[in-house]
């Protein structure tokens, strides 16, 4: 693949280095309806290259926002594991910030309230802000004030303008989701109030490159940060990186917590030394090297020869194999491995606006957990395998009469 004319999304710097391609791929929360299972996908180029001046590591394709976020499928309320993450992240912050019924908390990508209503409930003014019609409609159905825009300087000046400055800014798995990042950061620095804190919350990049989670990689994800990239980014804006924790969510996640350097920097306190030695770890691991990455692609083709290899060893024994999660990670792993409907006889997902759907590009139908204990099939490749406790408890039934569960990843195994 070529990178010479791509510029870094977060320093403009040029000379990225690249990773891996995965080839053209369709966008993976775009699952077509019956009707429209027959028509011809657009696809996109999906390479990842690293940048050595600011170690971001990013995609080098831009599909634009309005075509991936209109009519968005992912509802966060479906997942058990997310609802308590975001709950028990709303005890410790209304502690931790001193959140009163004076306080005014404001979630950039807020998707359906699932996180914004744990502070609600407790008389905490709430503002979401998400783009993506359909989701923020069940928001507001739900109570929760939403303002159906992308986030940006603009927006930010607006509020800010209506007296609407935030002491609390979350954006969780969003910062990875913009091409404008200097709009979205310096949105959420002008939106600040000058003793308040941002949470911002994206998947790892060290997770990723150890344990092959190249699944997480999709058009909608055009970066992946490190604690490094994250302070390189913030810093342009005159925020400072005051915390920092790596959480299970989604396989490996960084949280980051910063605070503008004009103002009292609160968080710092008891964060500042874990932020010294993750930024340290880093540099040992290699964050700012090359050599770092560029090995993934070799883990990642080893992946596809052993997945590919059992999945044909279980079809020649004239077993069915499912599969559970029509995730925009299954979307990336099926249509790079090239697993398809030779192989799988349908997709499970509890989330109903994916029910009756297909998966894209590969077209397998989807449907409600429930047609694993009707049809019974031998193996179910678990997908979504970030939430892999959720749903092998969900799952107990199948389980019990025989099915069993296939893990791609961090390591391939059968339960």
């Amino acid at each position: 693949m070529s990178t010479a004319p791509f510029a870094c999304r977060s320093c403009g710097a040029r000379g990225l280095k690249p990773i891996l391609s995965l080839g053209h791929s369709p966008l993976a929360n775009s699952l077509p309806t019956a009707d429209q299972v027959n028509e011809a996908e657009r696809t996109y180029p999906l390479d990842l290259v690293f940048c050595p001046a600011c170690t971001l590591v990013q995609i080098t394709e831009t599909v634009p926002p309005e075509i991936l976020f209109h009519d968005y499928l992912y509802f966060s309320s479906f997942s058990d594991t997310v609802l308590e993450n975001a709950r028990a992240l709303a005890e410790q912050l209304m502690v931790r910030a001193h959140l009163t019924s004076e306080s005014r908390v404001i979630e950039i990508a807020s998707n359906d309230g699932y996180l914004l209503k744990n502070y609600k409930v407790r008389g905490i003014e709430v503002i979401g802000i998400e783009p993506a019609h359909n989701v923020a409609q069940v928001a507001i159905a739900a109570g929760i004030p939403t303002i159906v825009e992308f986030f940006d300087i603009p927006l930010s000046e607006r509020l800010v303008a209506e007296g609407k400055r935030a002491d609390l800014i979350h954006a969780h798995n969003v910062v990875a989701h913009v091409a404008d990042l200097h709009g979205v950061v310096g949105g959420i620095a002008h939106l600040l109030k000058p003793d308040g804190v941002a949470v911002i919350e994206n998947h790892y990049v060290k997770a990723m490159i150890d344990y092959t989670e190249f699944d997480s990689i999709y058009h909608e994800h055009l970066c992946y940060y490190s604690a490094t990239s994250f302070k390189n980014l913030f810093a342009a804006h005159n925020l400072a990186l005051v915390d920092v924790e790596i959480i299970p969510v989604h396989g490996g996640s960084l949280r980051v917590y910063f605070q503008r350097n004009d103002g009292p920097k609160s968080f710092a306190q008891e964060g500042g030394e874990r932020v010294r030695a993750l930024l340290n770890e880093e540099v040992a691991w290699g964050v700012a090297n090359y050599d770092f990455y560029k090995g993934f692609g070799k883990k990642v083709e080893r992946l596809r020869d052993e997945l590919t290899a059992l999945l044909k060893d279980i079809k020649s024994e004239g077993k069915k194999i499912a599969i559970y999660g029509a995730s925009a990670k299954s979307s990336t792993l099926l249509n790079y491995f090239g697993i398809g409907k030779e192989t799988i006889e349908y997709v499970v997902d509890r989330s109903t606006a994916k029910q009756g759907r297909f998966t894209p590009g590969t077209h397998l139908p989807i449907y409600a957990p429930e047609k694993l204990l009707q049809t019974h099939p031998d193996y179910t490749l678990l997908l979504t395998w970030n939430f892999v406790d959720e749903i092998l408890h969900q799952q107990e039934a199948y389980r019990s009469q025989g099915g069993k569960f296939i893990i791609p990843i961090p390591e391939l195994r059968i339960i």
